[in-house]
């Protein structure tokens, strides 16, 4: 039986979508799933982060990984997700050939979100492609900072993209921390360095969420 493949995608660069997919392929590796990893962005952030793990680590990364565009990725997804429990995609920030079928393949689009206008307005062209591919969205507020009234307006605002089942929002919320940023330096992650840490918690409960929700 093939493994579930989660594409993590915003048109919006910086929403921290290889933030995300770092994170979440550890949680789900330490959980005990067989994870493979797969870098379709030309910035190739993912890469490089697998690739300080691989020398941090001295090979021994437990992750499968591929770097890959073009029409070839497809094929690619299909055939570690026949050897894999989880295949989790880092999509580029365009809703271009790749992005396309990245979202295709998927069992479950991940799209993190920012509380910011323009994390808002840039959301809806994903959305529109994830209809279109007739695949389910799982919105993930992501670095959020300490409540404010301005937070709280756009969440309510992100709340109107909702359409259930079709597109919701996951009840964890990820927060504006810097040890995310400090984990990936060392090609890492939060979960590995202080699993009792704020940010391991609210990680492994993402984590856990998406996997109860696909």
């Amino acid at each position: 039986m093939a493994g579930k493949i989660i594409t993590v995608a915003q048109q919006k660069g910086g929403a921290g979508k290889t933030t995300l997919t770092a994170h979440l392929a550890v949680a789900w590796m330490q959980a005990g799933k067989k994870v493979a990893l797969v870098d379709i962005d030309p910035q190739g952030s993912l890469t490089r982060w697998y690739q300080t793990r691989t020398a941090a680590l001295e090979g021994k990364v437990d992750l499968i990984h591929s770097q890959i565009t073009g029409w070839r990725t497809q094929k690619e997804v299909e055939r570690v997700a026949k050897e894999n429990d989880l295949v989790v995609i880092d999509s580029p920030p365009h809703a271009e050939t790749e992005a396309r079928i990245a979202v295709r393949v998927a069992s479950l689009v991940v799209v993190p979100i920012q509380p910011s206008p323009m994390d808002f307005w840039a959301t809806q062209p994903t959305l529109d492609l994830s209809k279109q591919e007739k695949v389910k969205v799982l919105l993930v507020l992501n670095r959020m900072p300490t409540r404010s009234k301005m937070t709280e307006q756009l969440v309510s605002e992100i709340r109107g993209l909702l359409t259930p089942p079709a597109v919701d929002m996951a009840e964890t919320r990820v927060g504006n921390r810097i040890a995310y940023a400090g984990a990936l330096l060392s090609g890492r992650a939060v979960t590995e360095i202080d699993r009792h840490s704020k940010a391991a918690e609210e990680m492994n409960a993402l984590a856990a969420e998406i996997l109860r929700r696909i």
